[in-house]
């Protein structure tokens, strides 16, 4: 898969001697959703900014469609769009003016049907001559994307797309995300939200400390590090689990009558056709069973808590 960007050997260190980025290397392929996750103070807003070239990177590497962010800076920069956790606006503007000036900041040609297209894609035609002092929280959220796509660009950067939002918009803000993407829109977000990056997601990548920790697909990430829970509802209570299935290392559940079975990817399996089987031997049986799998959420927090 081709990348549309890529990272080699990224560090900063600010004046004040912090290093807030170290030795970053990171491909982001074109057409994804790459959702960048990390606690606060971790290097997510200063790696973007990077990107964007907002911020200068004392060593390394960036090419973002195929250009230099530092030596072919004005071509690599058309071709992103930043939207910043913080909504600055003008707050007597029209959201018409606001989004045709911001495409005329790169040197575009005016374009009022590119304009009108990103307005309704982003349900914001009808509010075209609003203030924007007018507009709720959601819809400035939504004005600030459509700046960002003004002037046409394949990568946007989306830094906590859903902050201070409620719910059911969230729910919105995903959906028009995934727009963009069938738009051709390569998509990176950072969020605090685990949910919206297993929601949304091709590809996840956790950062901490300034350190790419891990970057991998998603579904891959919770096949290799998450678990799954295999919950036996017991005929029942055991006092004690029988010798004989000490190879399942199975434990007691929350509940008097439960037996807990875990399935891990990175510890291997084992059929658990032989596990039903061990378990009517040892005259176990069971009424009913579920299972539970690890949530993203789960292993991000298990990532950070080792590298602790």
């Amino acid at each position: 898969m081709q990348p549309v960007i890529s990272i080699t050997g990224l560090d900063k260190t600010y004046a004040s001697g912090f290093q807030a980025l170290k030795d970053i290397h990171l491909e982001i392929y074109r057409g994804e959703i790459f959702a960048l996750l990390g606690p606060n103070g971790a290097g997510k807003t200063t790696l973007i900014s990077t990107i964007c070239g907002l911020v200068s990177p004392t060593r390394g590497r960036i090419v973002a469609d195929g250009h230099d962010i530092v030596t072919q800076y004005r071509h690599a920069r058309e071709r992103i769009g930043l939207v910043p956790q913080e909504l600055t606006t003008d707050a007597f503007e029209t959201v018409w003016n606001t989004v045709s000036f911001s495409r005329g900041l790169f040197g575009k040609p005016a374009d009022p049907d590119h304009i009108e297209k990103i307005l309704r894609a982003l349900s914001l035609w009808n509010k075209k001559d609003n203030a924007l002092i007018t507009l709720s929280g959601g819809m400035k959220r939504r004005v600030m994307i459509a700046k960002a796509l003004s002037h046409e660009p394949r990568i946007l950067f989306l830094d906590e797309p859903t902050a201070g939002v409620d719910v059911s918009l969230r729910k919105d803000m995903w959906a028009l995300v995934r727009n963009l993407r069938g738009m051709g829109v390569t998509i990176i977000l950072t969020t605090h939200y685990i949910e919206e990056a297993e929601e949304m997601a091709d590809r996840v990548g956790v950062i901490n400390r300034g350190e790419i920790v891990l970057v991998e697909g998603k579904a891959e990430l919770m096949r290799k590090l998450g678990k799954k829970q295999l919950i036996l509802q017991l005929k029942a209570p055991l006092q004690t689990i029988p010798e004989a299935l000490a190879p399942y290392a199975l434990e007691p559940g929350a509940e008097a009558c439960e037996l807990v079975y875990t399935y891990d990817a990175q510890r291997g399996n084992h059929n658990i056709a032989d596990l039903f089987e061990a378990l009517r031997s040892a005259g176990i049986a069971f009424k009913d069973l579920r299972t539970e799998q690890s949530s993203l959420e789960e292993i991000f927090v298990n990532l950070l808590r080792e590298q602790k």
